[in-house]
């Protein structure tokens, strides 16, 4: 391809040359028809040469560092409409919206990124999504919580701008961030395997003390009594889970909260884009959900 790249170069100033030589020799001829000359002259050479220009033009580097096309932190150009007003409409334009989504991170060989799922948390509340759950089966997430609300609050700030105030955030299970939010509309919690585990060993002992105080019959256990002892501080069962990375498990993700559910996999978080995360709630409102029948 180098070598490709020379002879072409080599071709353009073989023909520069010669342009310059015909130039100077009609200029010498023709005299006073120089300037007219001129001009066609550069206007043949622009239409030759600018083809050739971009083909061989390099193509943008592709990685991490592209995030920042497609959805870049700062505000819009001169005259061009703000992108929350595109995700307003997007959710409005949505035959069904989900009340509850679940973001599940199955990845393991990659590093896990906090803006990337950051971005997706703002993206659900600027289309109309109540409440969403963050899940990684290695707990990274929950253990380094602080962080990923502080960044939440980040893009938040950055991405809706001055309609901020309309997506409040609710974080239920950060005590620190309790005096940020006031009139909440948007909940979101982090959860780790440990916490499907421990809601269902909590209902157990719960229905099974019920029963010793002969408040319940064991006859009485069924999936609307597990559905009240299951409840997880108000938040609904989520109705998608998007799943991100090659496993195919939630592993672990509220084993009893999405026997209903529908899961959308996706590649990967990392790098994610609006398109894509709009591709998969255009798929969700499209799928038919027989609720178990």
């Amino acid at each position: 391809m180098t070598g490709l790249y020379e002879l072409v170069w080599r071709v353009l100033h073989a023909l520069l040359c010669l342009h310059r030589t015909l130039t100077y020799w009609l200029r010498v001829r023709f005299g006073t028809w120089n300037w007219l000359w001129r001009r066609c002259c550069r206007a043949a050479s622009a239409a030759v040469l600018a083809p050739l220009v971009f083909t061989l033009r390099k193509p943008p580097a592709v990685g991490r560092n592209r995030r920042q096309h497609r959805h870049p932190r700062g505000g819009p150009g001169l005259g061009a409409p703000h992108p929350r007003l595109r995700w307003r409409a997007d959710g409005r334009s949505l035959k069904k919206l989900p009340v509850h989504m679940g973001l599940v991170i199955t990845e393991e060989e990659q590093e896990t990124s906090f803006s990337d799922i950051a971005s997706l948390v703002v993206w659900c509340m600027a289309v109309g999504i109540s409440y969403i759950s963050v899940y990684d089966h290695q707990g990274i997430f929950k253990r380094n919580n602080s962080r990923l609300m502080d960044e939440i609050l980040k893009q938040q700030q950055e991405l809706l701008g001055l309609d901020c105030s309309k997506y409040s955030t609710e974080f239920p299970n950060s005590n620190d961030k309790d005096d940020q939010v006031l009139n909440c509309q948007s909940a979101v919690k982090v959860l780790s395997p440990e916490d499907g585990k421990a809601d269902i060993v909590r209902a157990a002992q719960e229905f099974c003390q019920l029963v010793a105080q002969q408040q319940r019959k064991s006859t009485d256990l069924d999936v609307h009594m597990l559905d009240s002892l299951l409840s997880t501080s108000g938040f609904p069962d989520p109705d998608v889970v998007l799943k991100f990375g090659p496993v195919e498990s939630t592993l672990g993700f509220l084993p009893w909260h999405i026997r209903l559910t529908e899961i959308i996999s996706l590649p990967s978080h990392l790098n994610i884009r609006y398109e894509d995360f709009f591709s998969a709630l255009c798929q969700y409102a499209a799928c038919e959900q027989r609720l178990g029948k």
